[in-house]
């Protein structure tokens, strides 16, 4: 859930290349399903849980981004399902262009609240990463988050991904380093 108690500043993180891979299984019950057209409204649906939109109709135009490359988008973006078959988790694995270079990107990592705490976010963090790591072979990879998300922050670090100072990653030309390390150190 977001935290937005403190100041919002966007988090850059990156997971370098070679940096292995820990795999952390789903808990029984629960499974792995790629995006199939439609799904853009159980994404949504999460995206909202945790506060990342205040309606669907902002979510499903923000998800139209992946849904406008199908073929991409059913293999890049997965979702976690309960037994009942309800979407309650997601990732996706995409790409983001510099205008120099082309990095992979972890986006979109999101577990309904009612759901947190059960693994579910360390497992299809680190599915994703390594579906990343298939597809794009063993670069550095990035993500964006931001000091609201402070307890995930804790969560990819745990997972191999650390904190960059580095600009001219996508669309932070001026990576916001200092002033988001100033935020998460009072916490």
């Amino acid at each position: 859930m977001l935290d937005k108690s403190i100041p919002y500043i966007d988090v850059l993180m990156q997971r370098k290349k070679g940096t292995p891979i820990p795999h952390f299984p789903l808990p029984e019950g629960f499974k792995y399903v790629f995006y199939k057209p439609g799904d853009e409204y159980a994404w949504a649906k999460i995206e909202m849980s945790v506060l990342e939109f205040d309606n669907e109709a902002d979510a499903l135009a923000r998800f139209r981004r992946f849904a406008d490359m199908p073929t991409e988008a059913e293999r890049r973006t997965v979702f976690i399902e309960n037994e009942q078959g309800e979407k309650i988790a997601t990732s996706t694995a995409w790409w983001e262009y510099t205008g120099i270079r082309r990095d992979p990107w972890l986006h979109w990592v999101s577990v309904k609240p009612e759901y947190q705490g059960l693994g579910l976010g360390k497992a299809i963090i680190s599915h994703v990463t390594q579906m990343m790591a298939d597809i794009e072979g063993d670069r550095d990879f990035y993500l964006h988050t931001q000091t609201w998300s402070h307890k995930a922050i804790r969560l990819y670090e745990k997972i191999g991904w650390q904190i960059t100072a580095e600009k001219g990653l996508w669309k932070y030309a001026q990576n916001p380093h200092d002033e988001a390390m100033a935020v998460l150190e009072k916490l």
